[in-house]
């Protein structure tokens, strides 16, 4: 495989997928904010909390079309630029994307309709029982979605079978449950939750700042502080549960990520600042938190955590191994009752993977010498200096959104949300969560490089037999398209934004109302 044709591939995919994920996270985010904005429509019977919701779910409807136009290109793409990874783990990777599509798309697609239209057709309760079905179909097509892609992290309850050439289920179960699937889906839908009721408080703020629309601002600005908050600092408590999972499932993620090139003897330093050295295999002007790392990636004082080089040498052992399950599995091809090299593949086959790593090189990793099994094992280090810094960007802007929110809770609560310099801030902090919800998929997806899937198939064997110019045309036109897209997307959400919160039926904006006391109790919204 010519390896200028497997990073093309890799590119192509990575801008979808980034691109894609830019209105994920809003989607995730807003589907329940409008719930909880329609609840309080529903307890209060309050006309402007019906105005707050249609306007939201307008923005709402804008981005949710953008998120299904761009994801199923991402699936086609599993077929036309990955076809052998389709081939390979198509068992059970696409049993979860199917289940996605049958269960959670559809139900979203078929109620989406009765939420926008169904206003003056569905007594409130109903019509908020839709946009409840909306907001749960929207988070299971990330569930189904992200047990697909924490199986590729994970690989569990499944087995090689050397008849068929392909990983096949062995426990749907285990697959289903599998701790890092759990871990990345809660974490990433707080993420998605953060990026919601940032874009509803800074249009808010944008608001309060030009005096339009106060009323619907300060109530939505309300709505988004109490979530965002709750939200904001759920992701950095299931952020830490990530990172007690990578312990166990990759750890050479976890030490590239920190710049790990030794092994940390127990309590384990959390690097807060460092420059990663690649020549020296070394973190020049390093300084550490004591006892941090340890705690989060083993739960404990007096464990140690492993550093790169003794996870190369690990992989060395492992590719050894490799070869002799890559061995037992040609035998296997010629006779499939020959007992020797049945019991030689089973004694072996975790690590057929790695053995595999060594067809980079070498058409048949049998013939590998100790130099080209070294520079195999070299290979299973991701990217360190991106890694490092990408997870403390995406840890810092974390924090940083913590601080945003509780500040905004603060002054809501208190009702002093008219200080014109928070209300920058809150405009300022908007593109905040997306930078940090892409470093998070970066990190994910570069931290698991070499391999499609983890410690099974390496990327380079997982791509299509395609040109360079056949990529290159697909990834002018999705370029283009996209391009395209996101220029439409812009322009309708900003020309939602100036024309602001809907008319109510009686052709006036609900500025002038009164909350209610079970408006004001329910949200210690401002009264006016």
């Amino acid at each position: 495989m010519d390896m200028s044709t497997v990073d093309l591939s890799r590119l192509q995919f990575a801008l979808t997928a980034l691109y894609h994920f830019l209105f994920v996270p809003l989607t995730l985010g807003l589907s329940f904010m409008l719930v909880i904005m329609e609840s309080v429509y529903v307890l209060t019977r309050r006309e402007i909390w019906r105005t707050i919701t249609r306007f939201w779910g307008t923005l709402f409807g804008i981005n949710f079309v953008l998120g299904v136009a761009t994801g199923l290109t991402m699936e086609f793409q599993f077929g036309t630029n990955w076809s052998y990874y389709s081939h390979f783990v198509g068992d059970i990777f696409g049993a979860p994307l199917a289940i996605e599509g049958l269960m959670a798309f559809f139900l979203e697609a078929t109620f989406v309709g009765l939420m926008f239209f169904g206003w003056d057709k569905l007594s409130r309760p109903a019509h908020l029982m839709v946009t409840f079905l909306v907001a749960l179909g929207t988070n299971l097509s990330a569930l189904w979605i992200l047990i697909a892609n924490g199986w590729m992290q994970n690989p569990v309850g499944s087995d090689f079978n050397p008849a068929t050439m392909r990983m096949e289920v062995t426990d749907f179960m285990a697959v289903l449950f599998n701790p890092v699937a759990q871990a990345k889906f809660v974490h990433t839908v707080s993420a998605g939750y953060v990026c919601a009721a940032v874009f509803v408080l800074a249009v808010s703020a944008i608001y309060l700042l030009k005096g339009k629309w106060v009323s619907v601002a300060k109530r939505s600005m309300a709505v988004a502080a109490a979530f965002g908050l709750a939200s904001s600092l759920s992701v950095v408590v299931l952020g830490d549960e990530s990172g007690y999972a990578l312990t166990d499932n990759q750890k050479m993620k976890l030490a590239a990520l920190e710049a790990m090139w030794e092994t940390e003897p127990a309590p384990a330093g959390l690097t807060l600042f460092g420059i990663p050295n690649l020549k020296t295999q070394h973190t020049d002007f390093e300084v550490k938190i004591p006892y941090v790392l340890g705690l989060i990636s083993t739960r404990s004082l007096d464990r140690p955590v492993i550093g790169i080089l003794e996870l190369v040498e690990t992989a060395e052992h492992r590719i050894v191994s490799g070869i002799a399950a890559y061995d037992a599995v040609e035998k296997l091809k010629v006779n499939e009752n020959d007992l020797a090299a049945r019991a030689q593949f089973e004694a072996h086959k975790r690590d057929l993977g790695y053995g595999y790593l060594l067809k980079r090189y070498v058409a048949d990793p049998r013939t590998a010498d100790a130099a080209l099994i070294q520079k195999a094992a070299l290979d299973t280090i991701p990217n360190v200096p991106v890694m490092f810094w990408v997870f403390r960007l995406m840890a810092g802007l974390g924090l940083f959104m913590i601080g945003v929110f509780a500040l905004a809770f603060l002054l809501v609560t208190l009702r002093k949300t008219d200080n014109r310099w928070f209300l920058r801030l809150c405009v300022l902090s908007l593109p905040m969560p997306w930078i940090a919800i892409e470093a998070g998929w970066i990190l994910a997806e570069i931290g698991r490089q070499p391999w499609a899937v983890e410690g099974v198939l390496p990327t380079f064997m997982g791509a299509s037999s395609l040109t360079k110019g056949q990529i290159w045309l697909t990834i002018a036109g999705f370029t283009a398209l996209y391009g395209t897209l996101a220029v439409i997307e812009v322009k309708l959400l900003l020309k939602t934004i100036k024309t602001g919160p809907y008319a109510s039926k009686f052709g006036r904006m609900h500025d002038a109302e009164e909350a209610s006391p079970l408006e004001t109790a329910t949200l210690s919204g401002p009264a006016e």
